[in-house]
């Protein structure tokens, strides 16, 4: 069978409209930002008004805590990312690497944990939380996200680990290397793709995780950015640019880490792993 060949001029048009629809609701928050508020709800322009670009950081000078808010989200993004990552990393190797009774039932009983909906375990997880002072505080946010986002970071693991060649590791405990260094300077470099790959997914959770951040915090000063968005909403009015405006500031890191972790995801892919 002949494969179908698109001209170098098709692939192109097909990439800008890829990257036109991936990017059109960064965009259209962009524009809403920079609109009146008389303007939107009687034809809002599809080309935003450069000259009010000065309205999207309007934000940081109101007596919102934007800065608190976004460091919170920050803590709690970075901490739910470094603490599942490390345990997801050790259980991974563990699974894959380790014969033992159980390792099945393991192995499934982390893949169940995804069958329980958040929502279901927010009443008990508060009781707990409340009993070991952990309410009102960015460390229960960092807890309660890894153990609902840690199983899906040992099965990414795990799998990509399931496809290293074991005669990489053997030949490495002929030499001696211990299993944690085999670890360290083997499986995770081998495996660093799909590292990341995880790394993104646990990191997105913790930014944008609203249900246990609303819950356990009620303090305005430990509030992560999702939580301090909602709190724009009001009763009778709501200010969409004010709020458009800190959407656009509390999307822009994830972007940028996404931007960089995706480097890291290529050039692992590109990486050889063995000479030959």
């Amino acid at each position: 069978m002949k494969r179908l060949r698109i001209p170098p001029v098709g692939r192109w048009i097909v990439v800008i409209l890829v990257v036109l629809i991936a990017s059109f609701p960064v965009y259209w928050m962009f524009n809403t930002a920079l609109t009146p508020r008389s303007e939107l709800f009687t034809g809002q322009p599809l080309i935003p008004d450069l000259t009010r670009s000065g309205e999207i950081f309007a934000v940081f000078t109101s007596d919102v805590p934007i800065f608190r808010w976004l460091g919170n989200s920050a803590v709690v993004a970075i901490g739910t990312t470094a603490s599942s990552l490390m345990m997801a990393v050790l259980a991974g190797y563990g699974l894959s690497r380790y014969k033992f009774r159980g390792r099945g039932v393991l192995g499934f009983a982390l893949f169940a944990t995804q069958m329980l909906p958040e929502a279901l375990l927010i009443v008990p997880l508060y009781a707990l939380f409340a009993t070991l002072g952990l309410l009102n505080g960015l460390l229960g946010l960092v807890l309660a996200n890894t153990a609902f986002v840690m199983p899906v970071a040992v099965w990414i693991v795990k799998s990509a680990m399931d496809s290293v060649p074991y005669e990489i590791e053997e030949a490495a405990r002929v030499d001696g290397c211990p299993r944690f260094v085999i670890l360290m300077r083997i499986m995770i470099p081998l495996t660093a793709p799909s590292i990341a790959a995880a790394a993104v997914i646990l990191f997105f959770d913790g930014w944008n995780e609203y249900l246990f951040a609303s819950t356990f915090v009620q303090d305005r000063e430990f509030w992560t950015a999702s939580v301090g968005l909602s709190s724009f909403i009001g009763e009778f009015i709501t200010p969409l640019s004010t709020v458009f405006s800190a959407a656009i500031v509390f999307t822009i890191p994830a972007i940028v880490f996404f931007l960089l972790v995706q480097r890291q995801i290529v050039s692992g892919l590109t990486a050889g792993s063995v000479k030959g």
